[in-house]
């Protein structure tokens, strides 16, 4: 190749790094801000995670401020950076390791939330150092304790809309999940968050449909909270059944086969996915978390060859339940017993993952700390019993001495 030929395809690759830059500057220009600050609506169920985005800001700020507030014009504001101060700017200038708070993290001018909480509802600002706001999330974080769940196989239906006047209150399902099993019957469920639709919402607050937004937006005037402060978020159930894809069938067939070859012989079995081996004792409780699942997956429970469907094992489906998965997707054993020994198998997204092998034992010295729940709970008992005895010793003292004092000074008067 000559040298002139060379040195075209050389300025035609720098005019295309060239242009590629000048997108990548000009990318904020495609969304003005407003002139007057509005809040997106945004909610989601507690225990997830999210994104949001700074859709937009001036071309000459090169980093942003993450701000937190509970209510519009709180006196009490938190700046969401990290440890030592730094406000994070663009992802090629944070440092490698560097010390972030525990569920924020601000990366390419986006706040990231994980594991949120009802607590974290509130109003977030995408701004400057100055406290210059350009962007602006009313964020409603619905809680799962009071959920409820609704199983199509057994002939149950979602609740119905409520109507009160002008107010409209519903229910906002999700998409379907992936079957949470595959070659077996599964169950996929889809998420329903608690919505409303009403006339007299604050104007500042920003709707992808008129007038509606969550229930727990900051555009809800204060007097309609009360009215809908019963509808919970919703869990809608259903079998479902897929085929395993062919990669993992053939695996099964080799790992079969391998295991009958070498069965006679000294080499132990092989396990189909990794295993993790923990001992409990007897009697105390454990919650056992899948790998790399959050929320909204698809994930499973197994014992054994004994499936854990939600139907059965879903929390609050029983009161009385000892062994139940909760709205997180964790599976919880309270109280251990020694019919708990087992391998629980983990799917998510229809694959399975891991397992967990778990043993239960009576012997052996159990490490005290109050960050156990039981333990916990083991002190609060015994201070509310010691407050009650005291109480009543107290009590009757004082009963004592009146008597006394009426009995034996009878002239006395208080």
């Amino acid at each position: 190749m000559s040298l002139a030929h060379t040195a075209v395809l050389l300025w035609a690759w720098g005019s295309l790094q060239a242009f590629e830059i000048v997108e990548k500057e000009n990318i904020f220009q495609k969304t003005p801000c407003p002139a007057f600050l509005m809040f997106d609506n945004a909610a989601y169920l507690a225990d997830m995670s999210f994104e949001l985005p700074c859709h937009c800001k001036p071309e000459e700020v090169l980093a942003v401020v993450w701000y937190y507030q509970k209510h519009v014009g709180s006196s009490h504001t938190k700046v969401l950076t990290d440890f030592d101060g730094r406000v994070l700017t663009e992802a090629a200038q944070v440092r490698v390791g560097s010390d972030m708070l525990v569920r924020f993290s601000i990366r390419m001018f986006s706040l990231l939330v994980f594991r949120a909480q009802p607590e974290d509802s509130g109003l977030y600002f995408c701004g400057t150092r100055k406290g210059e706001y350009f962007y602006a999330y009313d964020v409603d974080i619905q809680s799962s304790e009071r959920m409820v769940a609704t199983f199509k196989d057994m002939g149950q239906e979602p609740f119905a809309d409520e109507y009160y006047g002008n107010l409209h209150v519903f229910t906002t399902f999700w998409e379907w999940t992936p079957c949470d099993r595959c070659g077996v019957r599964g169950e996929q469920w889809r998420i329903g968050l608690c919505y409303l639709q009403s006339p007299d919402l604050s104007p500042r607050y920003r709707r992808t449909l008129s007038d509606v937004v969550s229930c727990g937006s900051r555009a809800v005037p204060r007097r309609l909270r009360t009215t809908i402060r019963y509808h919970m978020p919703e869990l809608l159930v259903q079998s479902c059944l897929v085929p395993c894809k062919e990669k993992n069938k053939v695996q099964e067939s080799l790992l079969a086969i391998y295991n009958y070859v070498f069965k006679v012989g000294s080499r132990p079995w092989v396990p189909q996915v990794p295993i993790q081996y923990h001992q409990q004792r007897l009697g105390h409780g454990l919650i056992i978390s899948c790998p790399g699942a959050r929320p909204e997956h698809a994930v499973a429970w197994d014992k054994d060859h004994q499936y854990l469907y939600r139907t059965q094992y879903l929390k609050g489906v029983n009161r009385s339940m000892r062994v139940f998965i909760d709205h997180g997707n964790h599976l919880h054993i309270r109280f251990t017993q020694l019919s708990d020994r087992g391998i629980y198998y983990c799917w998510r997204q229809g694959v399975r993952i891991a397992g967990f092998r778990l043993g239960v034992t009576s012997r052996g010295r159990y490490p005290v700390s109050l960050s156990d729940p039981e333990t916990r709970a083991a002190v609060e008992l015994t201070l509310i019993s010691y407050l009650l005895i005291t109480a009543v010793f107290v009590t009757v003292h004082l009963c004592r001495c009146c008597r006394y004092s009426f009995r034996f000074c009878p002239n006395f008067s208080p």
